[in-house]
């Protein structure tokens, strides 16, 4: 994912939900909606979190140093683990204790049609901000999924920005329907149900944000097809009998650490395997550029079945 795209999303998210904040807190402030008082969390728990996806991005840059030899990119894993605890704690539980709280003790809204209007205005920006993270996300999703996007991506911010903006837009929506039924039946339980919707649409997105990350935390390696790639450039030079085995680490969304053990002559001179090695390497990262921390180690490989004896050697060797 670039950096540069990833922060247009972000930013046009931020702008968009701080504008938003603002005008549902003084919607709420006037009319008494639970619904626009959890929207209006909701918004500020969005603004917060793009505010920690872009400090993620900036720290990420940070150069290596001798507590973190490999850089510090894994940071934004972080950060987005981070995002989905804020979500879940700000948006989801409040919105449904505040709608438990208005059906309990319900009473009947206030210039009924300003949340209307500021619910129909934000669903409006929203929208364009949804149709930005759309547009900037779908040259890194290429032929796959949506769904199948946010699983593998290795960069977390457009997936959780994807993610934030359709929840965003679906709780407007819920909104909407829960004050314009309070307002046709003069029944609050509406509001109250629909802000109780709204919680819990924020604790699911919140929970799939925080499983996806999870598995990026704890590491994951590459892909089959750049794992297809690797191998055909170590392979590539008659040098290199085989690969005995070989592990991958993303250390951060944009780069992956191979460790590879490879099979070369049992005749081959200590210039000769640094001369292989280096040429591996270098025909690696020109085929997969993530690959930017390669360890190949060097060895003879025996086939494990020819070195045992079989059991009519054994046998021989026994009578004898």
């Amino acid at each position: 994912m670039s950096a540069t795209g990833g922060s247009k999303a972000i930013i046009a998210a931020f702008l968009a939900n701080t504008g938003i904040a603002i005008t549902k807190f003084i919607a709420w402030i006037f009319s008494g909606s639970s619904s626009m008082l959890a929207e209006s969390v909701h918004s500020v728990a969005d603004a917060a979190n793009q505010l920690l996806l872009l400090l993620s991005g900036k720290r990420a840059k940070q150069k290596a140093d001798k507590e973190h030899p490999f850089g510090h990119g894994r940071v934004r894993y972080v950060y987005a683990f981070v995002v989905a605890i804020v979500l879940f704690a700000m948006g989801g539980v409040f919105s449904v204790y505040e709608g438990i709280a208005k059906i309990r003790d319900p009473h009947p809204l206030e210039f009924w049609w300003l949340p209307l209007l500021v619910l129909t205005v934000a669903i409006v920006l929203e929208s364009f901000s949804l149709r930005t993270a759309i547009r900037e996300s779908r040259p890194h999703k290429g032929g796959s999924s949506w769904m199948t996007f946010i699983r593998r991506s290795k960069a977390p911010e457009l997936p959780v920005v994807l993610l934030e903006d359709v929840g965003a837009l679906l709780g407007l929506v819920i909104a909407f329907f829960g004050v314009g039924l309070t307002v046709l039946t003069g029944n609050s339980v509406f509001d109250g149900a629909a802000t109780i919707a709204i919680g819990v649409l924020l604790i699911l997105i919140a929970a799939v944000i925080g499983w996806e990350v999870k598995s990026l935390l704890v590491g994951e390696g590459a892909h089959e097809d750049d794992l297809a790639k690797i191998e055909a450039a170590l392979l590539a030079s008659s040098d290199i009998d085989r690969i005995i085995h070989m592990k991958t680490l993303y250390v951060g969304p944009d780069e992956f650490m191979i460790g590879a053990k490879v099979s070369l002559a049992a005749e081959r001179t200590m210039k000769e395997v640094s001369v292989i090695v280096n040429l591996a390497e270098r025909r690696v990262r020109e085929a997969v550029p993530a690959a930017r921390i390669i360890y190949i180690e060097p060895d003879v490989w025996i086939d494990p079945l020819a070195a045992q004896p079989t059991t009519s050697s054994v046998v021989m060797l026994s009578s004898d």
